[in-house]
């Protein structure tokens, strides 16, 4: 069949679908991927009332199989916008609206190559779609969940291409073969309040909090490697709630963040933390979140297949990088290779989102050769 991915990019632009809304998203891609004679399969994920909607779509039942993975929602389009966010203007050479970076873009032009391959000839394997509705908020019933009702029911794909922006100014810059994981503590440190004209009748719950603070803040956790950046933790907030210069608090707390590198395990440095609070504060409190762990894909015959293709058509080699934030590549990671490459992200999440709709086509022809490059 014949697609045109800017027309079905602005489709899914004018779908207003702000995390956990999806105001038709789903249906859009549904009846687009059915007529390109895809089999859809609804995976709505979590508790009743507020389930998040996912879409498995798979054509073919062979090998070699890809999988493409995105998300439909956004973030709330926000004040400052000259372009109706969800009214996909074109204006200069660009296609505004929120979400056309990240990624809707990205997830129309994965349809338009496998459309352009099947206007020329049947598929020689598999290709899928997972879409979540939910990767710009808690994450939790999407991907993550989609991944083993996807192995339970004999889609583990191959190899998974998620089309995430990563260039950061040119098409042809990055490719995405790792992520940092990412680690969240709250620590809480309890005293007695007291007036500070009297400190022996209370307990300064702050001058226990500085020094574990600065215990943590002090290890160097790591030298980075050939893939990764040194890992990084950063303190947040620190608060007391405390509005007197008289009185000593009764709690302390503080947040921190740990962006780590696969040197590290999340609940090794979880470990670390509780260990550290524990001898200067006995009674204190830490809870840790870990959203992801840090993950590689090793540079190999398909990552290199589809440098080899961008640079064909962008004349740029990509860096193979694994900066940046998390995506829902740390999820896919664990049950099959992952790479990322996408649109050119400059503008994701601010006012007036827009990719040059040039890109936006480029990117139809790159994922539509990395199809062939990789046996489809």
């Amino acid at each position: 069949m014949s697609l045109d991915a800017v027309t079905l990019a602005g489709q899914l632009i004018a779908c207003r679908s702000v995390t956990p809304a999806d105001d038709g998203a789903m249906v859009v891609l549904s009846r687009t991927l059915e007529g390109m004679g895809f089999t859809c399969e609804r995976v709505d994920c979590g508790p009743e009332g507020e389930r998040t909607p996912n879409l498995f779509a798979r054509l073919g039942a062979s090998g070699p199989h890809l999988c493409f993975a995105g998300h439909t929602d956004v973030v709330p389009p926000g004040p400052g916008w000259v372009h109706d966010p969800f009214g996909a203007q074109h204006a200069d050479g660009m296609l505004y609206g929120r979400g056309i970076a990240d990624m809707k873009g990205g997830i129309a032009a994965f349809v338009g190559a496998v459309a352009s391959l099947l206007a020329e000839r049947p598929l020689k394997g598999s290709v899928s779609f997972l879409i979540t509705g939910d990767e710009e908020g808690p994450a939790l019933h999407g991907t993550k969940e989609v991944l083993p009702w996807m192995v339970a029911h004999g889609h583990r794909p191959d190899f998974c291409l998620l089309g995430e922006p990563t260039n950061p100014a040119r098409m042809g810059e990055v490719i995405k073969i790792g992520r940092r994981g990412s680690l969240n503590a709250w620590i809480t440190v309890e005293g007695v309040q007291g007036h500070v004209a009297y400190p022996h009748l209370a307990d300064n719950p702050v001058h226990r909090l500085l020094p574990i603070l600065s215990e943590l803040t002090g290890r160097v956790l790591d030298e980075g490697n050939a893939h990764f950046a040194p890992s990084s933790l950063q303190v947040v907030s620190v608060d007391v709630g405390n509005q007197a210069t008289n009185v000593i608090p009764a709690r302390a707390t503080a947040l921190l963040n740990i962006r780590f590198n696969t040197a590290h395990k999340g609940d090794d440095l979880a470990a670390w933390i509780k260990e550290v609070v524990s001898r200067h504060a006995p009674a204190g409190h830490v809870e840790a979140s870990i959203s992801g762990e840090a993950f590689l894909t090793t540079p190999g015959a398909h990552v290199e297949a589809l440098s080899s293709v961008i640079a064909r058509h962008t004349g740029r080699v990509p860096a193979l990088d694994t900066g940046g934030g998390t995506s829902d590549a740390r999820f896919i990671a664990s049950y099959c290779p992952v790479a990322e490459f996408g649109l050119v992200g400059a503008t994701m999440h601010k006012a007036d989102e827009c990719v040059v709709i040039a890109d936006l086509e480029m990117l139809v022809l790159i994922y539509r050769d990395f199809l062939e490059a990789f046996g489809l």
